[in-house]
């Protein structure tokens, strides 16, 4: 009866045996079957669900941020206690991994950060040939770098995928006995029997030696054995003959086991099934029940030679593409501290009234976003100057087109933000890796923020992007649109030129469009004018939303040579510069509709001027109508709950600006 129903199948093997009369050759021939079920349940019934597992792993730079998140994401799935992750991070995965975590906000799941700088000059002493750098060698000062009080810890590799629940490995810390201080897994390949290839020398190793991919490590005991003294030690010793560590952290480890095996517990080989060239996995599983986790161990990751690879491959993708929302369920019957932010969105959303015809416009403003920043590498360090300027835009899928041509037509950083979903991020990580121009830039941000909800959040995707700026200034443009050639360095002497480092200013950047999906970009000024006169060119929805446009003064700028000044008018949605520290765009307006046009009045209510460019312009290309036009255009509901929101705005603009915001709701506005 206390048996969980996940063992309802062994329940019953064991009630035909007992009770049921059966011959003495079947109980005999089941008898070791039996017994295996028992222990299965015996250890299933060993593991605490309410007690906090703790995971370390060391993970450095774009990539390893990248890719660790399908390893987080298959013990998450699997997982039915809460867990603790500590990572060793450089700067960069830092930054990469605490926005995730923050945004994901998966309950029973807390994180620590180590800085791997500090930690540098304790294994930089090592000479190491391995493609993980200095980052491979850091797991020798766990003991070291971990809080003092942590007993145990499972440290994981990044290219690690699990296919159990990870408590089922926790529990084997039970099965230590005397001074046994390491968990791992016998290494599957022939590395350290030294026979690969001519005068091929490994470092020494236990037999077959060890792979520290999945280490279960008792902190308490090595900490009282002096690790630090004893891998330093034969670290020292045996560079004196070998020079440099082939392996990283691997070599060093089975060194030290070569000398003291009674330190390691060996574990079955389904607890890190390696999938590099040279190994023998395939004797660690019969069928898919046996495997528990896999290890992608080679520079060559999903390219390996092993004739199971497809179904390998195929578990690995499913993780990969797996919708992470799906991942912040409660945990039954484990009591887990309150996550504040969690609690007070809950708060929030229970205040909001259900019966609103406009509660799902509502409740957007507040849903929080898993967001995974510089989801690919990102170099770059602004001008000293302070004149540099960052293009700032938002897309989804349906708009990736673009990427390549805007890069061509702005040579300086670029952040984008991109809403897809889990299996889109990887569709988009193929495309822009398959493409020379975006490979040939280091100076574009892509930060991903997951689909979740009915509508497309462009101002939150503006402000993701905008919030990754690093940059004195930035440019808010629209992913359709194509700036023109030499716009970046035209933005960056107009700083100079307006004083804008002493003054508030929006420079204003006069926007056109184009009803061809082929057109020979203008080049100049006068090419365009030529085009507009020709109609090959119009200004910017001059056909359809003139308001949004009319005060940039399309005819004074057919002839300026010099910046001037423009007021704002009602509906107002220009596309500026401004400085870094500039309001962000107002979160209520998802889909289609105003989001811009508050922005530029916030800019207005702070005292901006608008100046418009006389030398400057950018031109919208053609595309299909999006999803949310559609449903402004074809939805009553819509446009009501627009106008609802926009009458809120303009109110909370009054009380926050008072009585210099009174324009705002005394105007004409008819959008």
């Amino acid at each position: 009866k206390c048996l969980s129903p996940v063992f309802k199948r062994e329940r019953q093997l064991i009630h035909r045996a007992v009770v049921h009369r059966q011959s003495t050759q079947y109980r005999v021939h089941n008898r070791m079957r039996l017994i295996s079920i028992m222990n299965r349940i015996l250890r299933s019934l060993s593991v605490n669900y309410g007690s906090t597992i703790h995971i370390a792993i060391v993970c450095a730079g774009y990539n390893a941020s990248r890719d660790v998140v399908t390893l987080v994401k298959s013990v998450l799935f699997h997982r039915r206690n809460p867990l603790h992750f500590h990572f060793i991070t450089d700067s960069i995965a830092r930054k990469i991994l605490a926005d995730l975590f923050h945004t994901w906000m998966v309950p029973a799941v807390h994180v620590n950060f180590y800085d791997a700088d500090e930690l540098k000059s304790e294994v930089s002493w090592i000479p190491n040939k391995h493609y993980s750098g200095i980052y491979g060698l850091m797991k020798l000062v766990l003991t070291k770098t971990l809080p003092s009080d942590l007993q145990k810890v499972i440290v994981l590799d990044t290219d690690i995928t699990f296919a159990t629940d990870i408590a089922e490995l926790w529990v084997v810390f039970h099965k230590f006995k005397g001074q046994q201080v390491l968990g791992l897994v016998e290494n599957q390949s022939d590395w350290y029997l030294g026979n690969l290839w001519k005068n091929h020398r490994p470092w020494p190793a236990l037999g077959r030696g060890f792979n520290t991919g999945v280490i279960l490590l008792l902190l308490d005991r090595l900490r009282k054995l002096k690790w630090e003294q004893m891998w330093r030690l034969t670290a020292e010793r045996e560079l004196m003959s070998m020079l440099s560590t082939s392996l990283a952290d691997q070599d060093i480890f089975n060194a030290v086991i070569k000398q003291n095996p009674f330190l390691v517990h060996q574990l079955p080989c389904f607890w890190n099934v390696q999938l590099s060239d040279h190994t023998r996995s395939e004797k660690c599983y019969k069928d898919v029940s046996d495997l528990k986790v896999i290890h992608w161990n080679s520079p060559k990751k999903l390219r390996v030679k092993n004739k199971h690879v497809e179904f390998f491959r195929n578990l690995y993708l499913t993780f990969l593409e797996y919708d992470g929302n799906l991942l912040r369920r409660e945990l039954f019957g484990c009591p887990s501290e309150t996550d504040h932010n969690s609690e007070n969105l809950q708060k929030t959303l229970s205040e909001l009234d259900e019966d609103d015809p406009c509660y799902e416009f509502r409740r957007e403003r507040f849903t929080v976003h898993r967001t995974h920043v510089y989801f690919l590498h990102y170099e770059y360090e602004p001008a000293l100057d302070n004149t540099d300027v960052t293009l700032v835009a938002q897309l989804s899928m349906d708009r990736l087109q673009m990427l390549e041509a805007i890069c061509k037509h702005w040579e300086g950083p670029i952040s984008l933000a991109l809403y897809l979903s889990d299996a889109e991020a990887q569709q988009f990580l193929r495309y822009a890796q398959g493409s020379e121009v975006l490979m040939s830039r280091s100076n574009v941000g892509y930060h991903i923020v997951y689909k979740e909800g009915q509508f497309y959040p462009v101002n939150l995707l503006r402000n993701v992007a905008m919030g990754q700026v690093n940059t004195p200034y930035m440019f808010l443009s629209d992913i359709d649109f194509l700036p023109m050639y030499g716009l970046y360095e035209y933005l960056r002497k107009s700083v100079v030129q307006l004083d804008m480092g002493n003054t508030k200013k929006a420079l204003v950047v006069p926007a056109f469009e184009t009803l061809r999906y082929r057109l020979s970009f203008p080049k100049s000024k006068a090419e365009l004018l030529s085009q507009l006169d020709m109609g090959t060119l119009f200004t910017f929805r001059y056909h359809v939303w003139t308001k949004g446009h009319a005060p940039t003064d399309f005819a004074k700028w057919r002839t300026a040579t010099t910046p001037y000044r423009v007021q704002w008018e009602a509906d107002f949605e220009p596309y500026v510069m401004v400085r870094r520290e500039s309001p962000e765009y107002d979160r209520r307006f998802v889909g289609f509709g105003w989001n811009k046009v508050a922005h530029i009045m916030e800019l207005d209510a702070q005292e901006y001027e608008f100046v418009v460019l006389p030398n400057a312009y950018m031109i919208h290309m053609p595309h299909a109508p999006s999803f949310d036009i559609t449903k402004f255009r074809s939805n009553k509901q819509y446009r009501a709950c627009l106008k609802t929101l926009k009458e809120e705005f303009q109110q909370n603009m009054s009380r926050r600006y008072g009585f210099a915001a009174l324009k705002y709701m005394t105007v004409d506005n008819n959008s």
